[in-house]
């Protein structure tokens, strides 16, 4: 009976640290800029379903503009285009 008893308590100290690596994992990437690289050139509003604005802070020095497109991709915009101004601008105002 002790075998089992043993046995038990490795199984529910490896699921609680495999279900705390996942967490840290989580934590590790909302805590830093999520945007590599911007993209400038258009995109028409009709192709964007979502879009996502993260001021700059601790995690990220940069603001990030995340579009979710209709075909489910997300493009990181660049905040000094023209263009981009204009549509944060239309969704503020909405």
């Amino acid at each position: 009976m002790n075998g089992k008893l043993v046995a038990v308590l490795a199984l529910l100290l490896i699921s609680a640290a495999v279900s705390q690596g996942r967490a840290l994992a989580r934590m590790g990437t909302e805590l830093r800029c999520q945007c590599i690289a911007t993209h400038s050139k258009f995109i028409p509003p009709k192709s964007i379903q979502d879009v996502k604005l993260t001021q700059s802070g601790p995690h990220c020095k940069n603001v990030e503009i995340i579009a979710t497109l209709k075909d489910g991709r997300e493009v990181c915009l660049d905040p000094t285009a023209p263009w981009v101004q204009v549509i944060i601008k239309a969704i503020l105002a909405k």
